[in-house]
């Protein structure tokens, strides 16, 4: 029946357009960024700007120095929870609504406010250090001086900037000048985009031919550049050069662009500054830092509105049971200041203090080496997490491609039998029948060909069908002119638009046959026995994400043979080889070990066919009107009955222990969603390799959809099946998301694994906040590149891994860590140790304060309810300070089962999701416990003292703090030297400073027989039930850890 229900489109905006629509955040008026527009830029004359621009620094801080304290001051007043307390300090200035000394209101407070501004003080300071180092980075800038130093942060608009090899370009520029001699560069964009592909940028031709670079200052040119925006695959601009003759105009493109955050990988470039700041691609895609508060502390905060609620209650009680007599409103005002202890000031405080404590554990600890905390506020959000989603590259791989695997059908060669490929090779060119050309022996087509010249034709295929360029450097012995001449090995490294292709690349050159040299229009190999073949590139086809294919045709310099090579993914490839019963099985197999298969083919063409299909080739090329399908159309024709020669094998290795990892996150009730900026075919390899998605699960792939229509059948389609892992591209995942959001994610939150890709950074940020408005549970986002800082900016917590990809993303991030298997330990141990010792925290101290605040209600109402404090002066201050802190707060050491089985058990994990630590169930069991604990305390009291009343504040008040020493011990799991420390010091503090409580405290009555078994008479009867409650409960229905740790 489910499968018939018409899907409702949803009717409201997307919200990530209105954020981005005029700036990187909503108030970006504010921030100088409100008007963007198209702008000319002259080439190394900053000072013709039109428009002031923003400095070229990047900011991670929350606060400047301005709007620290007002910042971090309404940050803790907005909370109703401080808010109470400033209100109730202030209240102390009326002399009628004062109950005792100044210092009782303001000294808690006050430690409070300095404790936070504090830690707010040191993140800032540790955020501004860290960005200062980015901002400080030296580059070298054309000047009419000569080349001089410059800082990042001192870059303008209009600067002419050097960006070196392995450089970090600074700003958003157009490329002008390299010193590559094939006039390109290859650009490393993982930072930007999360794409591995090197990406191949191309200089303005202009200025590409002038002499040198100084040269670009003594031309009058400018440069047309569009307004900024978020859009990182697509640039429209001009660059215009007036005093040439005639006027030189070009138009630029994304292949002339550099953006900030992307690498430089070959030679050293110049380029002309367009955008910074602000106004950058790169911090567009970035959202900003958020303020983030932990769902636990909003919980507090709710369960302090009760306990508010549950004052004025009790207040308005006390004043209806003296029928409104008199000045009734002040009355009411005068008991909610005496019972204000009901609402504990101190527990801020303390979950402060146990933050910073757990956060030092974290960073301590040795199993997870250079761990980071930066935002220890929220450690313990770590322990209730529901969805963790993830990058992939950098993050779950090591981004290093290796090959694992040739099939040629009936044999297949692993890594263990390559010496045999290799002597394949070495005897197809050894044999003197090599250099026959085929066309030379035409019965050889008839003859089955061997193993050995199957081998042989499969590599040299694979050596020939790519985009790889070899580049030799100085070695420090030889010098490049002279590698380059000699092919020098130990010289050359391959550039190329994707690492598989260089992996496929440097496999064949491990098996003897080796690309040594290319250039624009030909090709060297270089044979087992040091021959050179020179091959002539005819025509090249490049791999798009829409033919998930590539081609390339060459002549063979030395028997003239042209050939058609093809590789591609199977999905297409299987169409266009010849009819084979194995290409499907096989890349089924290969596929399921997490291999990314490619399928090679080849094709021989006589020259009349060649030179048919080049007149239509070009002809289709000079289309005005629908060149692209023309061109395919054409491509097409030779794309019939390929002879397939063998299957390829290159896997991205992953990072060290992500399958187990990922096991523990599943066994842990968290669901696992990776969202990557790479292609369909990458992602899904890397989720099956890395048992993201096991080998029982079917895998839903998410047909490329463009229409509300098209995003409905799919969608309808997709809810027929059940228990299926979703992959998904960017591009479907905007048309679902635009019409129907709600049922979409409704489908995938009920998946066990979703992959994204082709994601965009706002993309990542936009499924984060959606699955946190769809499900309200906790999400965690883990990355290690420029384009996930979004994401992780936008998770409830943000997780950055240190790794090739630079350091942006773990310096934005709330934890920072070295590698993904140590998320397992961060959240199985520490997360769930933080939450669960967080919640017993913040129950005792509310404990703590409902026991002397029903002490003070049962004294008033024995005693007319007068509204009169039972405890005075220091005596009130030192019951939540240094008599009951220390074994109190000792309860952050506390763990209910070592750190090794709570990482063979993650089930245990699973128990925390649902809240249960801290939910109104315990907050209520906690409560009627301590109105019982004060009950019995202050009714015992009244009961056992015999004359004077000061007898009646030491026996209350000895039993009170022996009560919650002895309710700590109660509630400890496991014991450590710390809180037995605490609880001995604290005894010792109360006994010392009974010399100096006189003016309370009889000092003589207290060392008497009878005061001793009245305390200990009255302890006993507060305590020794729950003790008894306590046993029972554990006996006859043990938690489940307990079961672990008998």
């Amino acid at each position: 029946m489910t499968d018939s229900i018409p899907l409702q489109p949803v009717r409201r905006p997307k919200r990530h357009d209105s954020k981005h629509r005029n700036g990187c955040c909503p108030w970006s008026r504010c921030c100088g960024m409100g008007d963007f527009r198209p702008r000319t830029v002259w080439l190394g004359h900053p000072e013709k700007r039109e428009q002031r621009y923003p400095k070229n620094v990047i900011n991670n801080q929350k606060y400047n120095f301005f709007s620290f304290l007002p910042g971090v001051l309404f940050n803790q007043f907005k909370y109703f929870f401080n808010l109470y307390f400033l209100l109730l300090a202030c209240s102390q200035f009326v002399e009628e609504l004062r109950l005792g000394a100044l210092y009782t209101y303001w000294v808690p407070l006050g430690l409070v406010l300095i404790i936070t501004i504090m830690r707010e003080a040191i993140e800032e300071i540790r955020c501004y250090l860290r960005d200062k180092e980015v901002n400080s980075q030296i580059y070298s800038k054309l000047s009419t001086r000569g080349t001089v130093k410059v800082k990042s942060s001192g870059i303008q608009v209009g600067d002419l900037i050097i960006v070196e090899k392995n450089q970090r370009v600074p700003a958003d520029m157009i490329f002008l000048r390299t010193s590559e001699r094939n006039g390109s560069c290859f650009l490393r964009t993982d930072q930007l985009d999360g794409e591995t592909d090197w990406k191949l940028r191309l200089p303005v031709a202009c200025t590409q031919r002038l002499p040198t670079a100084s040269d670009l200052l003594q031309i009058r040119s400018y440069v047309y550049a569009e307004e900024p925006n978020i859009d990182i695959h697509n640039f429209i601009g001009t660059f215009t050069r007036e005093d040439g003759d005639p006027p030189v105009n070009e138009s630029l493109s994304i292949e002339n662009t550099l953006w900030a955050s992307t690498v430089v990988a070959s030679g050293t470039v110049v380029g002309v500054v367009i955008y910074t700041g602000k106004e950058l691609r790169s911090v567009m895609n970035t959202s900003n830092p958020r303020h983030k508060v932990g769902l636990f502390d909003l919980e507090v905060n709710c369960l302090t509105k009760v306990l508010f609620g549950a004052l004025v209650v009790v207040s308005l009680v006390m004043v209806a049971l003296q029928h409104f007599a008199g000045r009734w409103y002040l009355q009411i005002f005068r008991f909610l200041l005496l019972f204000s202890h009901i609402v504990p000031i101190s527990l801020r405080v303390n979950l402060d203090m146990g933050k910073m404590v757990f956060s030092w554990m974290i960073k301590k600890d040795l199993k997870i080496p250079g761990t980071v905390v930066r935002a220890s506020t929220i450690p313990e959000q770590l322990g209730r997490i529901s969805y963790l989603l993830t990058d992939k590259t950098g993050t779950l791989t090591q981004n290093e491609m290796v090959f694992r695997r040739l099939h040629l059908g009936t044999v297949a060669y692993g890594m263990d039998s390559m010496d045999e490929v290799q002597s394949h090779v070495f005897s197809a060119y050894t044999q003197p029948t090599h250099d026959l050309p085929a066309s030379r022996a035409p019965a050889a087509t008839k003859v089955r060909k061997t193993i050995s010249s199957r081998v042989h034709e499969a590599v040299k295929a694979i050596a020939l069908v790519h985009n790889v360029t070899p580049v030799y450097e100085s070695n420090g012995v030889t010098d490049q002119a002279e590698a380059e001449q000699h092919y020098e090995d130990t010289c050359r490294v391959y550039q190329a638009s994707s690492p598989d292709e260089v992996s496929l690349v440097q496999w064949t050159e491990s098996v003897g046959l080796t690309l040594v040299g290319r250039d624009q229009s030909s090709m060297q190999l270089r044979t087992p026995t040091g021959q050179i073949l020179n091959f002539t590139i005819l025509q090249i086809f490049p791999f798009t994400y829409e033919s998930k294919r590539m081609g390339i045709i060459v002549r063979d310099e030395s028997t003239g043979e042209i050939t058609f090579y093809m590789k591609g993914a199977d999905v297409v490839m299987a169409g266009i080889v010849q009819y084979n019963d194995w290409l499907e099985e096989e890349c089924g197999n290969m596929a399921r070990e997490g291999l990314r298969v490619l399928v090679v083919s080849k094709k021989s063409l006589t020259e009349e066919q060649y030179q048919d299909f080049e007149a239509r080739y070009v002809q289709a090329k000079l289309s005005v009107h629908d060149r692209s399908l023309k061109v395919a159309t054409v491509i097409e024709s030779l794309e019939m009955e390929m002879e397939l020669l063998c299957l390829t094998g290159v896997e991205d290795q992953l990072q060290t222990d992500v399958r187990p990892t990922l096991e523990i996150l599943r066994n842990a009730g968290i669901k696992v969603w990776m969202l990557t900026g790479d292609k369909l075919e990458t992602a899904t390899c890397t989720a099956k390799n890395a048992h993201l998605i096991t080998r029982s699960q079917d895998i839903h792939i998410f047909r490329q959809v463009t229409t509300r229509g098209e995003a409905h059948l799919e969608l309808n389609a997709f809810r027929r099946k059940h228990d299926c892992a979703l992959v998904i591209s960017g591009d479907s995942l905007e048309v679902c998301l635009k019409y129907y959001e709600y049922e979409f994610m409704e489908l995938a939150c009920q998946c066990p694994a979703v992959v994204c890709c082709r994601c965009t950074p706002t993309q990542k940020a936009q499924i984060v906040r959606l699955l946190q408005e769809r499900t309200g549970k906790l999400t965690c986002a883990v990355g290690d590149g420029g384009n996930d800082v979004s994401m992780i900016q936008e998770a409830d917590c943000g997780v950055g891994v240190e790794g090739k990809e630079g350091k942006q993303a773990s310096l934005a991030a709330d934890f920072s860590v070295t590698q993904f298997k140590h998320l397992g330990r961060l959240l199985m141990v520490h997360g769930r140790n933080s939450y669960k010792r967080s919640a017993a925290l913040s129950q005792f101290v509310i404990h703590r304060s409902l026991c002397i605040s029903t002490m003070q209600a049962v004294f008033s109402s024995v005693f007319y309810f007068a509204s009169v404090p039972l405890y005075q002066g220091f005596l009130i201050i030192g019951y939540s300070t240094i008599y009951t802190m220390f074994p109190v707060f000792s309860l952050v050491l506390d763990k209910d089962v070592k750190s090794e089985v709570a990482m063979l058990y993650p089930e245990l994990y699973k128990d925390l999701l649902k809240g249960r630590p801290l939910s109104f169930k315990t907050f209520l069991i906690w409560v009627l416990i301590s109105i019982y604990q004060g009950s019995i305390i202050m009714y015992g009291a009244l009961l056992l003292f015999d004359s004077e009343f000061v007898h009646v504040v030491a026996i209350s008040f000895t039993s009170l703090i022996l009560t919650e020493l002895l309710m700590v011990a109660l509630t400890v799991q496991t014991w450590h030297w710390l809180m037995i420390v605490g609880e001995l010091l604290s005894l010792a503090c109360y006994i010392a400073s009974l010399v100096f409580l006189h003016e309370f405290i009889d000092i003589y009555f207290i060392t008497t027989v009878p005061f001793l078994w009245k305390v200990t008479t009255i302890t006993l009867v507060s305590c020794l039930p729950l003790y008894i409650l306590k046993y029972l409960r554990r006996r006859f229905s043990p938690p489940s850890y307990s079961k672990l740790t008998t």
